[in-house]
């Protein structure tokens, strides 16, 4: 299927140059055909470097989508760079190549769409299914059920829970031993003066370590049986969910496995430590997980700075006539600076300076920063209303433009509140992985205004680093639509 998939995707390319050049009349000959066949090659490069093919059981449209585009783009940018260069005189048609380059991506695009949808239909009516099991009654093993069940289109049969060990009794029966023995041996030294009082366990009973059956329903069998499944190829995948301390339990079940054919899959249990942009490396063929990273390396990030410039080139314009007259406001009704810049921590927690319209009397830029409260004396006339409509934000495009803030992502605060935070919140510095925004999923979600309680700063981190985890363009086009309608005024802000 796959290497049928590919050549549907690279005859694509070449009918579509076809049809873009024969709509200006134009012929596909030796000098269209030669730069469209090095396309070819260097799309299978990116596309096989982008894992365009590794099958899509589990995996978004989305994120297909976005890889083809990728793809396109990085081989369409170098032929066309490469065939100016090598030739620049031969006259090219400018028409058919500009209807080209949007034509193949999308072409390809729906001919993935429409085989995700032939094979979701199979799928549903029970063609083209494959059987699964789970080795490990345990939360993670539910979790992975839940998440297959939820998409049927997958085709993926769920056979059952196998666990490897034995019931209570069996299992603890090694470390009652022990205790027993111990109690023996000091009940037969009475000058000890030890008063037995009784044997203690610091874990849970079986059924409630294993989910209990109100939740996984009966376990269908012990690892045995599902190993002789395995054997006669009742089963396609199995999905170990073993806690990762037990790697020795694993290894000898993985060995015992080996003797059959079933597809082996080790589900390690990462959800523990709260994962954050995670993804799998190798260093010299040594498998590394990330836990904490950043979604902006390599082309995401590239994708993210031209967001941002882009916003700026829309907005700038439009604020540009607002800001002076702001200015000239706050130079008229105050005394002091029309613009306040304070510290604040940007991306990787170092020093950046934000700009603001000047709100109060105070220029507070130190160790000690007092937040705004409702009523607060501090705040001149102008400066409330600027506040509560979020116009004193606006100098902090020009930070954008600079480079050290986004148009969206995590709020910066000032750097006596980072301190505090840093050593109350777990995990607070995450949302330093990426460039502090104008606007973010927390102030969308009403986080807005004097954090007077721990609750409040706990739930604004809670939507940022939800943001770091789910970052995509798409997200920040939502969040930038909603700023709109309402992200800019709340009664919150004071």
């Amino acid at each position: 299927m796959q290497v049928l998939s590919r050549m549907l995707d690279l005859a694509l390319i070449v009918a579509t140059l076809y049809a873009s050049l024969s709509v200006y009349n134009i012929r596909l000959d030796r000098e269209y055909l030669l730069p469209c066949l090095i396309v070819i090659a260097l799309f299978s490069i990116f596309a096989e470097n982008n894992e365009l093919y590794q099958g899509w059981r589990g995996a978004p449209m989305f994120d297909e989508a976005l890889s083809i585009v990728y793809s396109w783009m990085g081989a369409f940018t170098l032929i066309v760079s490469g065939a100016y260069l090598y030739n620049p005189e031969y006259d090219y048609s400018l028409e058919g190549i500009e209807l080209w380059l949007p034509l193949a991506p999308t072409s390809i695009i729906l001919n993935h769409t429409i085989q995700r949808t032939c094979l979701s239909y199979f799928r549903k009516h029970g063609l083209n299914t494959r059987s699964y099991a789970i080795l490990g009654a345990n939360p993670l093993g539910l979790r992975l059920k839940t998440a297959l069940s939820e998409m049927p289109w997958l085709g993926y049969r769920f056979v059952g829970f196998y666990d490897d060990r034995a019931e209570s009794t069996d299992r603890r029966s090694d470390q009652q031993q022990i205790g027993d023995n111990l109690k023996t041996t000091l009940s037969e030294m009475p000058l000890l003066d030890y008063r037995f009082v009784g044997l203690y366990d610091n874990r849970a009973k079986c059924k409630d370590r294993r989910l209990g059956h109100q939740h996984i329903g009966d376990i269908a069998g012990r690892f045995q049986q599902l190993l002789e499944k395995s054997k006669a190829g009742e089963i396609d995948h199995v999905y170990i969910t073993l806690p990762l301390c037990a790697e020795k339990r694993i290894n000898t079940l993985i060995q015992q496995l080996a003797d059959s054919t079933v597809s082996v899959n080790i589900v390690p249990d990462f959800f523990t430590f709260n994962l954050i942009q995670s993804k799998w490396s190798n260093i010299q063929g040594i498998p590394v997980v990330s836990v904490f990273d950043t979604p902006f390396n390599a082309l995401d990030g590239v994708a993210k700075r031209i967001e941002d410039l882009v916003m700026c080139m829309i907005i700038l314009p439009l604020i540009a006539i607002p800001m002076l007259v702001i200015a000239i406001a706050v130079k008229l009704t105050s005394p002091g600076p029309v613009i306040f810049k304070q510290q604040r921590y940007g991306v990787k927690g170092e020093k950046i300076e934000v700009w603001k319209f000047r709100s109060m009397t105070v220029c507070e830029n130190g160790d000690k920063v007092k937040q705004a409260t409702q009523n607060d004396m501090r705040i001149t006339p102008l400066g409330a209303f600027l506040r509560r409509t979020s116009l004193d934000e606006l100098p902090q495009f020009l930070n954008v433009l600079q480079g050290t803030m986004s148009v969206v992502g995590p709020r910066p605060h000032a750097v006596a509140h980072n301190e505090y935070y840093r050593k109350h919140i777990q995990g607070y510095m995450l949302r330093h992985k990426v460039k502090p925004g104008i606007t973010g999923q927390a102030q969308i979600n009403g986080c807005r205004g004097e954090t007077d309680t721990l609750d409040k700063m706990e739930a604004r981190i809670h939507h940022d680093l939800e943001y770091i985890k789910q970052w995509s363009l798409w997200l920040d086009i939502k969040i930038i639509l909603l700023t709109i309608f309402k992200g800019f005024i709340s009664k919150q802000a004071y």
